[in-house]
């Protein structure tokens, strides 16, 4: 079972902890929809901002995204020819 969050409202003159919320739950933009897993800290953090989204539970499950690696800014040994001595 998973949670369907739909952006309904811009959050534009929200508060920056609530503009926060909504990015943690993967919203963008208006209309956005995201299917996550029903855990008591999502529920809380729909709660914050409950006055922008809406939510259901519904009997899809989320699908999980494997986390991505993070790429060197630039190639090994690149960052030394750049310094001043």
């Amino acid at each position: 079972m998973g949670l369907k969050v739909k952006l309904i409202k811009s959050y534009a003159g929200a508060s920056v902890r609530q503009k926060r919320t909504v990015q943690g739950l993967g919203l963008k933009k208006l209309g956005d929809e995201r299917i996550l897993v029903d855990t008591a800290a999502v529920r809380g953090m729909v709660f914050h901002v409950r006055h922008l989204v809406c939510s259901e539970v519904v009997q899809e499950e989320p699908r999980l995204r494997k986390r991505r690696s993070k790429k060197p800014a630039c190639a090994p040994g690149a960052a030394e020819q750049g310094q001043k001595g």
